[in-house]
């Protein structure tokens, strides 16, 4: 049996192996600390093996990813002066290969794809944590809130945001055919329920955003390059200095009272203020990746106490850069910020420049969610979880250079015994 390479790993043709991926590593994202290890290894089964297949197509040369994976890298090194060596080097080894998992998923798979595969991949994480149906006492909130199979309210609405994110683009950006349009609806119809049923307020107010990104960017898509450069500085100036306007005129009180907020965030402004004092201490490199969430580590334990984490387990400070200011210290954050940075640029010039990347534009305003939920979550610095891997499937679409010649691999083919 002769088996083409290209229904692997050419974007072109792959839609149903890397719709199939995707899927699968979403409901590893959502659920593998359910179910143990056996779903890391399928994971790694998904995206590893292309490698073999064709390194040149599914990675290519590392060089051009020079601005992306610094950051993991300074978490590998962080063992040498890490406060539980042990702890950093597992973690920091699962994050490494996670980056590359998902740079390979750059290179091989379309934003198309990646769409097709999220819905499918949501739409069954959603439906699981509906047929497990819990509610868990919300520490922050003071009550209880649905969080299905997962360990918190805004876990789970973050996969409901992306649900509907991708139907919404699936349905006007994308073109999909009408089997495909349909099965958006109801994948974003039954996410906006489970969101809605779920009361995450982080959730609702970034999947706002990154929709009204969307709808901004093609709005002045219609526009020449230049015009559209305008416009957009237009927005942002005009945009920020409304935002400000109704900050100083109690809007930032009304809107925590909207979602049965205090102006302490019922929690989270202590909870900085504790990851800042600690970051204090060692703050050029930090006390190792992931070395402060330990058990036996006092701060640590006390934290857990404070916030009635009765597993001594998967707790953060609820701000991506005071997380890593403790772990990694300001060297980390600056990285972390740089990867940031790189990818939206990067992305708003490639829309800037060509009005029809589709991809560039649905990327952009996904990114922009992920940097809104950077200052009130931890999403993209632990590994097998859905932020990190889209951080880094966006930036190494990005890092590929637009003038690689198309891979030709439909008559190149895998020999298998048959």
């Amino acid at each position: 049996m002769r088996i083409p390479k290209a229904i692997f790993i050419d974007p072109e043709r792959n839609s149903l192996y890397g719709s199939f991926a995707i899927a699968v590593s979403m409901f590893v994202f959502a659920y593998s600390t359910n179910f143990g290890k056996p779903p890391i290894l399928v994971y790694y089964a998904l995206w590893l093996p292309l490698l073999a297949i064709d390194y040149r197509r599914s990675l290519g040369n590392f060089s051009r990813y020079y601005w992306i994976v610094p950051f993991g890298v300074l978490a590998c090194l962080s063992v040498f002066w890490s406060n539980a060596p042990g702890v950093s080097a597992r973690a920091a080894v699962q994050y490494a290969t996670h980056i590359l998992c998902a740079l390979v998923a750059a290179r091989t798979v379309s934003v198309k794809t990646l769409a097709r595969g999220a819905l499918a991949g949501v739409f069954i994480v959603v439906l699981y944590s509906l047929a497990r149906g819990s509610y868990q006492f919300d520490p922050f909130d003071g009550d209880y809130s649905f969080v299905g199979a997962f360990a918190s309210k805004n876990q789970l609405g973050f996969f409901c945001t992306i649900g509907i994110y991708f139907g919404f683009a699936s349905l006007f950006i994308l073109r999909e055919n009408r089997l495909w349009r349909i099965f958006a609806v109801l994948c974003g119809a039954i996410s906006a329920a489970t969101l809605l049923k779920a009361h995450s307020a982080t959730a609702l107010i970034t999947i706002v955003a990154a929709l009204a990104t969307l709808i901004g960017l093609g709005a002045i898509a219609p526009f020449a390059p230049r015009t559209r450069r305008i416009l957009l500085a237009a927005a942002i100036v005009l945009g920020g200095g409304a935002a400000l306007a109704a900050l100083s005129a109690g809007g930032y009180d009304l809107l925590l009272n909207a979602f049965g907020k205090d102006t302490t965030l019922t929690g989270r402004t202590y909870l900085w203020s504790q990851g800042l004092a600690a970051a204090a201490r060692n703050p050029v490199l930090g006390v190792g990746y992931q070395a402060y969430w330990v058990q036996g580590f006092p701060d640590a334990e006390r934290l857990w106490r404070e916030f009635y984490i009765a597993s001594r387990t998967g707790f953060h400070f609820h701000d991506t850069y005071i997380e890593v200011l403790v772990e990694l210290g300001l060297v980390g954050a600056l990285l972390l910020t740089f990867v940031f940075i790189g990818v939206e640029a990067k992305l708003l010039r490639r829309f800037l420049d060509n009005r029809n990347d589709r991809a560039a534009r649905i990327m952009f305003g996904l990114i922009t969610m992920l940097v809104l939920r950077s200052f009130v979550e931890v999403d993209v610095i632990t590994p097998y979880v859905v932020g990190s891997f889209l951080l880094y499937y966006a930036a190494g679409l990005v890092a590929a250079r637009q003038t690689e010649p198309a891979a030709r691999e439909s008559h190149v083919l895998i020999r298998s015994p048959s």
